[in-house]
C-alpha cells in the first residue's frame, strides 16, 4: 500500500485552495458557501481516516464527505476531493465503495482533462487489484499510471509506477521483465538523488537476480542497496534487512557458514522485536536451518519455536510456512519421522494458505521422502501443481507482454497523431515564415531602392553645390580681374592725361594779366582736385580687386537663415575674415563641411528644440575648426544610439583624413566640433597672395 495521500496531503490542500481563490462565482455570498463546504469536507475525510474512531463512523464521515462532494458545483475541486474520499474508502478496505468511487474519479479526470488526478486513481486501482491479488490488473493500471506520469514530465512518480510494476511482475515469476523495469526506474531515480527509493529498486534486483539463480549479482546488487540505505536520512532497519537477504543468497547457495553470520548481525539487534519482528522471526528461523545444515549437534529448537511464537503473534502466514518447514528439516535429521511428517503437513497448510506455491512444492517434495507409501501420490501433484504454476505464470506473463505491447501500441499512435500534428503545424509554420520573409525581402528591396535614391540625389546636390561654387568662384574671380583693369586704366590713361594738362596749364603761367592768371588757377585747382579723386578711386578699386570676397562663407550664411525659418532660432556665425575660404581650401573640402555643417542643424532642430545656434569657423596651426553649439536640450552621450546622420558624418570627417568630437549634456546643450587639416594651398590661393603683396609694395611707391 502507498502512502501517497498523506505524504502529498499539504499539496492537496494547497492545490483546492488555489481552486476555491481562482473560482468566480456569482456572488460573494455563494463563493463564502462552497468554501465553508469544501472545509466541511475535508474534517469529514480526515475524520475518516482516524484510526481511532470505530469502523462504522469512519464510514459515515466518508458518506458524508461524499454526500457533499457530489453536490460541489465546480467540477476541478470535486475531482480532487472525490480521489481523496475513494483513496480514504481503500484504507478503509470497504471495496465496494472504494471501487465505485475509483470509477467516479476516473470519469470526473477524463471529463476534466486533469491528467494528474486520472494517474493518481488508476495508482489506485492498481493498489486496489495488487491487494486482491489480480497482478495482471494491478499492472495494467500501474502501467497506464506510468505513461501518464512518463508524458507530464514527472519523472519522480513514472519511476514509482515502474517499481510498483516491477514488484508485481516478480511475484507472478516474470523476473526478466521485473528486472527491465526496475533498471527503468533507477535510471530516472538516479538523477533525481532519491536514496530510499533507489534503495527499494536494488533491493529487488537482488531478490529478483537470486530468483534467477545469479547469486554473485544478487549479492552485488545488495551491497549497491547498503550503500544508498547509509544515505537515507531518516531511520530505518533497512541495513537489518538486507544481511538478512545476502544470508538467504548464501543459504541458497549452500554456503551455510558464510550465512550464519549476516543472520546473526540481525538477531544481536533486539530492538528488531518491537519495530520489526517479522524481519527477526524469519532471520532466528534462517539462522536456525543454517546451523542444522552445518551439524545435526546443534540443538536448535529453542530458536525455531521462539520464530514460530513471533511469527504466529503477527498472523504471518507465509513466515509460518518456511519455519514449520524448518522444524520440520530438524525432526528429519533428529530421525523423529513422525513429527517431521506433522510439521511438514503444517508448514503445506500454511503455504497454501498464503498461496506460496513454491513453498507447497517443497513441503511435497520433503513429504515424498518422509513417507515413501505415498510418495507416488506427493509426486503426482507435485507435478501436477508445477505444471499449472508454469502455464499460469506463463499466462501471466503473456498477459503482461500483451499489455506491454498494446501500450507501446497505444503510445504508438499517439506519436504518430503527435507526429502528424507537428508536421502540419510546421508546414503552417514555415508558410507563415515564408510569407514574412517575402515581406521583408520586399520591404527591404524598396528601403535599398529608397537609400539608392537618397544615396544619387545627396550626390546630385553635392555635384550641384560643387558646380555653384565654382560658379560663384569664376564670376568673382572676372569681377576682380574687370576692377583690376579699370584701375589700372584710370591710373595709367586717365591719370596720366590729367597730369599732363596740368603741365601745360602750368606752362601758361608765364602770362601776366590778372585775368589768366585766376582762370588758370582755377582750372589748376580744379584738375588737381580730380587728380585726387581719381587716385582715390583708384585705390579703393584696387583694394576691392584683392580682398576676401568669400562665397563659401555666404552659403553657409545663406543656409543658417534657411535652416532658421524652419527651425526658429537666433543664430551667431563668427569666421576668420583674414583667410581665404574660397581659394584656401579645396572643393572637395568645402562640399562635405558644407555637409557636415547642414547635418548638425539639423539635428539641432530635430532634436535638441534649441533657441539660439552659434556656428565659428577658424583657422589655426594648418587646423581648419568648425564649431556648431547649441543651447538644446543636450543628450547623454554615452548611450546616444547612432542613426544613419551620425554615420554620415563620420564618413565625411573620415575622408578629410580629420577628427570629430560630441559634447552634450542633459539641459546644457551640444556642441560639435571638426577639425579638418590644410595644410597646403591651393594655386590659385597662392597667386592671389602673391599680387597681394606686390599691390602693397606698387602702392608704397606711389603714396
Amino acid at each position: 500500500m502507498k502512502p501517497k495521500y498523506f505524504t502529498y496531503g499539504l499539496f492537496f490542500n494547497l492545490a483546492i485552495s488555489l481552486l476555491i481563490s481562482s473560482c468566480q462565482p456569482t456572488s460573494d455570498q455563494k463563493s463564502n458557501l462552497e468554501s465553508k463546504e469544501i472545509d466541511s469536507i475535508m474534517s469529514f475525510i480526515d475524520y475518516g481516516r482516524n484510526n481511532n474512531l470505530t469502523h462504522s463512523k469512519r464510514s459515515d464521515f466518508l458518506q458524508k464527505a461524499e454526500d457533499y462532494t457530489m453536490n460541489l458545483s465546480d467540477d476541478s475541486i470535486q475531482t480532487i476531493l472525490t480521489a481523496k474520499i475513494s483513496y480514504s474508502y481503500f484504507k478503509l478496505r470497504d471495496s465496494i465503495k472504494f471501487f465505485n468511487l475509483n470509477s467516479k474519479t476516473l470519469e470526473l479526470a477524463q471529463i476534466s482533462k486533469d491528467s494528474v488526478v486520472l494517474a493518481d486513481a488508476l495508482w489506485d486501482r492498481a493498489a486496489f487489484f495488487n491487494s486482491q491479488a489480480v497482478p495482471d490488473s494491478a499492472f495494467y493500471n500501474y502501467s497506464k499510471a506510468q505513461k501518464i506520469y512518463e508524458n507530464l514530465g514527472k519523472d519522480f512518480e513514472s519511476s514509482r509506477m515502474l517499481y510498483n510494476m516491477a514488484l508485481t511482475q516478480s511475484k507472478v515469476g516474470d523476473y526478466t521483465g521485473s528486472e527491465i523495469n526496475t533498471i527503468r526506474a533507477i535510471e530516472i531515480l538516479k538523477p533525481l538523488n532519491k536514496n530510499p527509493q533507489l534503495y527499494n529498486c536494488y533491493n529487488n534486483l537482488g531478490s529478483v537476480t537470486k530468483e534467477l539463480k545469479e547469486f554473485e549479482r544478487a549479492i552485488e546488487y545488495y551491497n549497491i542497496a547498503l550503500e544508498y540505505q547509509k544515505k537515507i536520512e531518516r531511520e530505518n532497519n533497512f541495513e537489518s534487512s538486507l544481511n538478512n537477504n545476502i544470508g538467504v543468497v548464501y543459504q541458497e547457495q549452500g554456503r551455510y557458514k558464510e550465512s550464519i553470520a549476516y543472520f546473526q548481525k540481525v538477531i544481536q539487534d533486539k530492538s528488531l522485536l518491537k519495530t520489526e519482528p517479522k524481519l527477526y522471526a524469519l532471520a532466528q528461523s534462517h539462522l536456525a536451518f543454517s546451523k542444522l545444515k552445518i551439524s545435526s549437534k546443534f540443538d536448535v529448537s529453542e530458536d525455531l519455536n521462539s520464530s514460530i511464537k513471533i511469527l504466529d503473534s503477527i498472523d504471518n502466514t507465509p513466515g509460518l510456512a518456511r519455519a514449520y518447514f524448518n522444524f520440520a528439516e530438524y525432526h528429519l535429521i533428529q530421525k523423529d519421522t513422525l513429527k517431521a511428517i506433522s510439521y511438514a503437513n503444517r508448514s503445506k497448510d500454511y503455504a497454501e494458505q498464503a498461496n506460496n506455491n513454491e513453498r507447497i512444492l517443497l513441503n511435497l517434495q520433503l513429504l515424498a521422502k518422509l513417507e515413501p507409501e505415498k510418495s507416488t501420490a506427493y509426486i503426482r501433484e507435485y507435478i501436477s501443481l508445477n505444471d499449472s504454476l508454469q502455464q499460469v505464470e506463463r499466462q501471466v506473463r503473456n498477459k503482461f507482454a500483451r499489455i506491454r505491447f498494446e501500450t507501446d501500441e497505444f503510445i504508438a499512435e499517439n506519436l504518430l497523431l503527435a507526429r502528424q500534428k507537428q508536421l502540419w503545424t510546421g508546414i503552417a509554420v514555415a508558410v507563415l515564415l515564408l510569407g514574412l520573409m517575402s515581406y521583408f525581402i520586399l520591404d527591404q528591396r524598396a528601403k535599398n531602392q529608397k537609400l539608392r535614391f537618397q544615396q544619387e540625389q545627396q550626390a546630385a546636390n553635392q555635384e550641384i553645390f560643387n558646380l555653384m561654387l565654382a560658379q560663384n568662384q569664376k564670376v568673382e574671380e572676372a569681377k576682380k580681374l574687370e576692377q583690376k583693369r579699370i584701375s589700372e586704366e584710370l591710373h595709367d590713361g586717365v591719370l596720366g592725361s590729367m597730369l599732363g594738362a596740368r603741365m601745360v596749364l602750368t606752362g601758361l603761367n608765364k602770362k601776366n594779366d590778372a585775368e589768366a592768371e585766376v582762370q588758370r588757377k582755377k582750372a589748376i585747382d580744379s584738375l588737381q582736385d580730380v587728380e585726387k579723386e581719381i587716385r582715390s578711386i583708384s585705390h579703393e578699386l584696387s583694394h576691392a580687386a584683392y580682398q576676401k570676397i568669400n562665397n563659401f562663407i555666404h552659403s553657409i550664411d545663406d543656409l543658417l537663415k534657411t535652416v532658421q525659418v524652419s527651425g526658429n532660432f537666433d543664430y551667431n556665425f563668427y569666421y576668420e575674415k583674414d583667410f581665404d575660404w574660397d581659394g584656401g581650401i579645396k572643393g572637395v573640402t568645402k562640399i562635405n563641411l558644407y555637409r557636415l555643417i547642414q547635418e548638425s542643424l539639423q539635428n539641432s532642430v530635430k532634436h535638441a528644440n534649441c533657441k539660439k545656434v552659434t556656428i565659428d569657423l577658424g583657422v589655426h596651426d594648418n587646423m581648419l575648426i568648425a564649431t556648431i553649439t547649441d543651447d538644446g536640450k543636450g543628450f547623454k552621450t554615452k548611450k546616444g544610439k547612432k542613426g544613419i546622420g551620425m554615420r554620415n558624418m563620420a564618413s565625411r570627417i573620415e575622408k578629410l583624413n580629420g577628427k570629430w568630437e560630441i559634447k552634450s549634456t542633459v539641459g546644457q546643450g551640444t556642441s560639435v566640433v571638426f577639425r579638418i587639416p590644410v595644410k597646403n594651398l591651393t594655386p590659385q590661393v597662392k597667386k592671389l597672395e602673391l599680387n597681394k603683396k606686390l599691390k602693397e609694395r606698387t602702392d608704397q611707391n606711389y603714396g
